[in-house]
């Protein structure tokens, strides 16, 4: 198999991967700090963070149904076009999240899309993750399955060390 396709193989799973999980964590990075107050609104501070975090409890678990969904799809019609439409759910979940009308402006519909559109995101990474994963091993050579394996699973590091030290200088500015 030519190198040049291997690599190219590696770098889209990393990138989308990492892309992937950029748009996931960024929920859980202002959940409690816009979120709780803009979407969740109670009298209650505790509870406002509690409803907030359940949109990141709901992503992961909706995950693994995410898999099972975009396996099926990927054997239908393929890995690259199901690792296509894996990345479209996300950025369209993650566009939505960004424009969605806050509780003030339109009631309860505002967290009820905010969760959908959680939903959406969990739906979406488990068939990313899984789908690029065996894409990645699928073109790597006999020995080095497990270091191709590790490619689309170090977006996730790579990621939440971004954030860490991103999000605190941008928010200390707000």
């Amino acid at each position: 198999m030519d190198k040049k396709l291997r690599r190219k193989v590696l770098s889209a799973s990393l990138i989308g991967s990492s892309i992937e999980w950029f748009d996931f964590f960024l929920y859980a990075a202002v959940a409690s700090i816009i979120f709780n107050t803009q979407f969740f609104v109670t009298d209650d501070a505790f509870l406002s963070n509690i409803l907030a975090y359940f949109g990141l409890a709901l992503s992961f678990f909706i995950r693994p149904l995410g898999g099972v969904i975009f396996a099926h799809i990927g054997d239908r019609v393929g890995r690259k076009k199901t690792l296509i439409i894996t990345l479209s759910l996300m950025g369209i979940a993650t566009a939505g999240i960004g424009l969605l009308p806050t509780y003030a402006q339109i009631g309860v519909a505002a967290p009820l899309l905010l969760l959908l559109f959680r939903l959406i995101q969990g739906l979406g990474i488990g068939g990313e993750w899984g789908g690029a994963l065996l894409l990645a091993t699928e073109y790597a050579p006999k020995k080095q399955r497990g270091l191709f394996g590790s490619f689309p699973q170090m977006g996730i590091p790579i990621v939440s060390s971004r954030l860490r030290f991103i999000l605190p200088a941008h928010m200390g500015n707000a």
